[in-house]
């Protein structure tokens, strides 16, 4: 089984965080977004993985090579977004034999896509409470009779979660029309194959989708949570870890840090003196948590620091970010309704009680800037010393 994996866009609804790092190679725990899928494809007895990639091509292939795991790895490059069809055409001829298909900015319950290599053909999907903002499956005694895209009455509750068994007769149906979207979709070659053959739906047990900033945030909450605790990096004996927490060879906690897990320290990152993490946190290779900062539930990515007396809470931090001394992170409301954020130029709800901020790569603040629940500070920008910030900026 061959295990095409879509990694080519670049996420236009987790900007700015993509901005210059492809969404699929976003972090989650201690690897990339994309490695879960591939690790979960490798898992399930994949015997090559079939990357396709587009935006920033080369992060992934610096990162993968042409070997992980002991897998070989080959890429296809789909130069134009022109829908999960299309990507998949873009790796036929790398297609021999029966192939999977799995969406690189998604993490499935790994367990289930072993299922679903087993029982090939077969397709994931997810119940849900409301599936009309989904393709969802129809089923009839254990088999997929049809699928359907975001319908006003849907006909189960089987959304489709983007992950694929086909039959080796299926890579000669990648070639599909337009969609009224005006992309060529997955699942009309899926349509082809519930006709031709019999296909079995294989039910998740848990799903995620990530798309925007409080998703990547979620994904973290998630696979932080099912680390063990390790502690191989330099932790003064005045430090205080108690729970679930990883701290690797080459990280750094001072004295006076109080860490309750579960989290993740990065070799190369430094923690404290005197500085306070909890919740599910990741703190990348070369960041930095100053003097009697805190910061809860949270992703530091690499190179950014919090500088001194400082209070981070439910955010997103790009690369290089500096929070000066005194940044104050608000993550609730004072009416306790969900925090909204800015995607594509809208105001949606992030369905969250408390989400703070989420930072581009190279931002500042100033010194004893407050920034306000559900905040987007764009790639490079800055505050100013004792700033209010109310609006993206």
């Amino acid at each position: 089984m061959k295990a095409v994996v879509l990694a080519a866009g670049q996420g236009t609804r987790i900007r700015p965080l993509s901005d210059s790092v492809p969404k699929p190679m976003l972090p989650v725990a201690d690897r990339p977004l994309v490695a879960h899928t591939i690790d979960a494809a490798i898992d399930a007895g994949a015997d090559e993985i079939v990357l396709v990639v587009g935006y920033e091509a080369e992060t992934v292939g610096e990162y993968f090579g042409s070997e992980y795991r002991g897998v070989p790895v080959s890429y296809a490059v789909q130069t134009e977004q022109a829908g999960t069809a299309d990507a998949v055409n873009t790796a036929r001829d790398h297609i021999e034999g029966p192939f999977a298909v799995l969406n690189g900015d998604n993490l499935y319950d790994p367990a289930a896509v072993a299922r679903l290599f087993d029982q090939c053909p077969a397709v994931c999907a997810i119940e849900v409470d409301d599936p009309r903002n989904y393709g969802v499956l129809s089923t009839d005694a254990g088999s997929v009779t049809g699928i359907v895209e975001k319908p006003d009455d849907p006909p189960t509750n089987l959304a489709n979660a983007g992950a694929y068994a086909f039959p080796a007769e299926a890579r000669e149906w990648l070639e599909v029309p337009e969609s009224d979207r005006g992309e060529h979709e997955i699942t009309d070659v899926v349509a082809t194959v519930i006709d031709e053959f019999d296909v079995t739906p294989v039910t998740l047990e848990r799903w995620l989708d990530v798309g925007r900033p409080w998703e990547l945030l979620e994904a973290n909450e998630w696979k932080i949570g099912n680390l063990e605790r390790r502690i191989d990096g330099d932790v003064s004996e005045d430090a205080t870890l108690e729970g679930d927490i990883v701290v690797e060879d080459g990280a750094t906690v001072k004295p006076g840090v109080v860490i309750e897990g579960p989290a993740l320290i990065r070799s190369g990152a430094t923690i404290g003196p005197n500085a306070y993490v909890r919740g599910a946190t990741l703190v990348e290779s070369g960041a930095k948590i100053g003097h009697a900062a805190e910061v809860k539930n949270s992703v530091l990515s690499r190179g950014t620091s919090v500088s001194h007396l400082s209070y981070v809470g439910d955010s997103v931090l790009g690369r290089d970010v500096n929070f000066g001394a005194g940044t104050n992170v608000a993550n609730l409301r004072h009416d306790d309704a969900d925090i909204e954020f800015t995607v594509k130029g809208e105001r949606v709800s992030t369905g969250r009680r408390k989400f703070g901020v989420v930072a581009g790569d190279g931002a500042k603040t100033g010194i004893n800037s407050s920034l306000s629940p559900g905040l987007k500070l764009d790639t490079g920008a800055t505050t100013r010393p004792g700033e209010t910030v109310e609006r993206d900026r």
